[in-house]
């Protein structure tokens, strides 16, 4: 699954942890500034940043897309020299693509989450005072108008290379197991699990890996920004005062969804493998019906079919209380947001404003504690698919 499009699977995850710790420390640590031996100006690093599309060839963001850059190419060399899997240009520079592309979507939205305040501020201002110069409002919308097309195209072709990314793993996995078709050609559900289970492992496994890399990027962007706006929000509701109450209250919120979910759903995965068995097993016996007549007799059918239907009813009623925890526990989540603001906004303590930029930095950080809540049905997927093909593989590791 995975040594036949990365190089020494192993080695490589855990170098590219290692790597990316090693240069997350070295930027927070002074490595943002180092642009100045470059040529950028003094203090770029600590500067304001514009808020709004310009924002995108300051200094401080040309220094990290060079840093981002450089840091690439010399993990992409060291597995150029240490490994020779044919498909490096695609797993070490896609993957960085990949990656490179989820920051940059994660900046625009701290972009639009600095446009909120002034921008609803402004808006404040002008029914309470009797209006303003309607100019300002047009270049507010204006000004997110630029940031969103940004956003919309990058994110656009972004899928679009995605694709190709996923369909060249697919292909790596295929030319390695066909390469060994006469061991794996007895395995039951053998065509099925080449044809359709690579491609949904690819897939799978790049859109979860694309959504944890971009909870934690957003918890870097906006956990500081959360940080600060605490200094606001010195209450919350039941609980009362206590510091960093937007921080512990997204923290709080998103352990115990989790843990609730995960409580519920543990039986799942087991289920959704064991209902992959019983379809190929009624798949298999069908084909064989095409092909032989004394195959796919009506009483053979019925009785795989059978075996298909009652694991089919299992899965509707764990999904049923399943389902029933997360939908409450995410229409709940909508109004979470508000109602920790709620002894803040009875005080007077936060103008409209803040108001909406706490509310989106809050939803932000909170989304991103909440990555096992909203990718536990895809997770349960793509552990029924894993085994699979685990069990596929395990005929070519004895």
């Amino acid at each position: 699954m995975f040594k036949s499009f990365f190089p020494n699977p192993k080695w490589f995850f855990g170098s590219l942890i290692l790597w990316f710790v090693i240069n997350l420390a070295l930027w927070y640590s002074g490595g943002e500034s180092w642009g100045s031996y470059l040529g950028f100006a003094e203090g770029y690093a600590t500067a304001e940043l514009p808020i709004g599309i310009s924002r995108f060839w300051t200094a401080s963001f040309l220094w990290f897309y060079l840093w981002f850059f450089i840091s690439t190419a010399l993990f992409a060399l060291f597995w150029k020299w240490k490994s020779n899997n044919p498909w490096q240009a695609w797993s070490v520079w896609g993957s960085a693509f990949i990656l490179f592309n989820i920051w940059f979507g994660v900046q625009m939205s701290v972009v639009v989450n600095a446009w909120y305040n002034p921008f609803y501020d402004l808006i404040q201002k002008m029914l309470s005072s009797g209006g303003g110069d309607v100019n300002q409002l047009y270049s507010g919308v204006l000004t997110f108008l630029y940031v969103a097309m940004v956003y919309v195209t990058t994110a656009v072709f972004n899928l679009f290379f995605v694709s190709h990314y996923v369909f060249r793993w697919r292909t790596a996995m295929n030319d390695y197991y066909t390469a060994h078709w006469e061991q794996l050609r007895h395995i039951e559900g053998a065509s099925q699990r080449i044809q359709e289970d690579t491609m949904r492992f690819a897939k799978t496994v790049e859109s979860l890996g694309v959504s944890l890399v971009e909870a934690l990027m957003t918890l870097l962007a906006f956990l500081p920004v959360l940080l600060s706006l605490s200094s606001h929000v010195k209450a919350l509701p039941i609980v009362g005062e206590i510091p960093y109450a937007l921080v512990w209250a997204a923290i709080s919120w998103a352990v115990l969804g989790t843990v609730i979910l995960m409580l519920v759903g543990y039986k799942l995965p087991g289920l959704e493998f064991n209902n992959q068995k019983v379809e190929a097993a009624y798949r298999k016996e069908l084909v064989y019906g095409e092909d032989y007549e004394n195959r796919a007799d009506p009483q053979t059918l019925k009785e795989l079919f059978s075996k298909v239907r009652f694991n089919y009813f299992r899965l509707y009623f764990h999904y049923a209380y399943f389902n029933l925890v997360r939908i409450w526990y995410m229409q709940l989540d909508n109004l979470y947001g508000i109602f920790v603001l709620f002894p803040s906004i009875a005080a007077g303590a936060i103008t409209l404003g803040l108001m909406m930029q706490i509310s989106n930095v809050f939803g932000k950080v909170r989304e991103s504690f909440q990555y096992l809540i909203s990718s536990w049905p895809t997770i349960i997927e793509l552990l029924s698919i894993y085994k699979r093909l685990k069990a596929f593989e395990s005929t070519l590791d004895k």
